[in-house]
């Protein structure tokens, strides 16, 4: 085996990868997760429909998504992330903001899509999102220039409408919350297209930092709004509770990236994920890489777990936030597992 470069060396991301043509989808071999039960078919076409009206009578969808919203599976996702959801409106809720989320980074970040998307000047379509749930306060007039601007594209349209349904069921905490974590997406947003651009090889850790922040975040910390209760402001932010939500953060964004390994280095194939990253450290092949990765997953998931049930026991309420957060990560990994529309795993076992 050969030695793994030194601090110093240049670390260069390998190339496309020599794969077999991807044939199996399901679980991940080897992979940490909790089995769910299976999402209730009739609930999540409920939510599926009352979805797609709404994104239609906003025109959100440009030319290029023509056919990508039944294969997305909005409404599957959100009731198998939500299970404790108090109703229908509020899985709806999740799956307005989930669909927003994934529009603003389709359409302004992702390059290779076709919908626009660009890593150079990311910055100022990313504020002018950012503004769309954190709005503008200045005169009269320029506000109303602003509320104008705010209608000018599927994206922005997307944010503003899903930030003010959801300000309507959230607290003012939980809202500022999500307003929060959605900066937190955009600077990892910005921080992926800056490397891009100058084609920077980032070492593991660096490369979790940056997934730290473009993660599924602002989906996670919702759990309590959609579940129909609030866990104080004083109590999520104890640093404990800090850690364990991006414990749970970092564990299911590593599922997507190897889950999505394939899908996207066909698509990309200088597209940024863990085990192009890991291989190119270790000076490893890919399979072995991606393997590791899966490890990387584990230890992180098993901490998670850990954590969670010590603090588990010092209040229900932390206690009910956990098993949301455990119940995302779950539900989230069954989606990724069962979604051949999207995901086909490569052929390493």
């Amino acid at each position: 085996m050969s030695a793994p470069p030194s601090a110093d060396a240049p670390r260069r991301l390998p190339g496309p990868p020599t794969l077999a043509p991807p044939r199996r989808h399901g679980a991940i071999p080897g992979l940490k997760y909790r089995p769910v039960a299976p999402a209730d078919p009739d609930k999540a076409e409920e939510v599926d429909r009352r979805l797609e009206a709404w994104a239609h009578d906003l025109d959100l969808f440009p030319p290029a998504w023509k056919g990508d919203f039944a294969g997305f599976q909005f409404g599957r996702a959100v009731v198998l992330q939500h299970p404790g959801a108090l109703d229908v409106e509020r899985l709806t809720l999740a799956g307005k903001l989930l669909l927003a989320e994934n529009l603003v980074d389709s359409c302004y970040c992702e390059e290779d899509e076709g919908r626009g998307g660009s890593h150079r000047g990311l910055g100022g379509p990313l504020v002018m999102a950012q503004s769309a749930i954190d709005p503008f306060h200045g005169t009269p007039e320029l506000e109303a220039e602003w509320a104008e601007g705010m209608q000018a594209d599927g994206p922005l349209r997307s944010y503003h409408w899903a930030m003010r349904d959801y300000a309507g069921f959230a607290t003012p905490s939980q809202t500022d919350r999500f307003v929060h974590d959605i900066a937190r997406l955009h600077l990892g947003y910005l921080a992926e297209a800056a490397w891009a651009e100058v084609r920077f090889a980032p070492r593991i850790w660096e490369y979790l930092v940056m997934r730290q922040f473009n993660n599924f975040r602002p989906c996670l910390s919702i759990v309590d709004a959609v579940d129909g209760y609030e866990l104080p402001e004083p109590l999520y932010a104890r640093p404990e509770v800090q850690r364990i939500t991006a414990l749970a953060c970092n564990a299911t964004t590593i599922v997507n990236d190897l889950y999505s390994f394939t899908k996207e280095l066909a698509g990309d194939p200088d597209h940024l994920n863990l085990p192009r990253v890991v291989a190119a450290n270790r000076g490893r092949g890919l399979k072995a890489a991606y393997l590791e990765s899966v490890d990387i997953h584990n230890r992180i998931m098993t901490a998670f777990e850990e954590e969670s049930a010590v603090l588990a026991a010092t209040s229900p309420l932390v206690e009910r936030y956990a098993q949301g957060l455990s119940d995302w990560v779950a539900g989230n990994h069954e989606w990724h597992a069962t979604n051949s529309h999207r995901y086909h795993l490569p052929n390493y076992w």
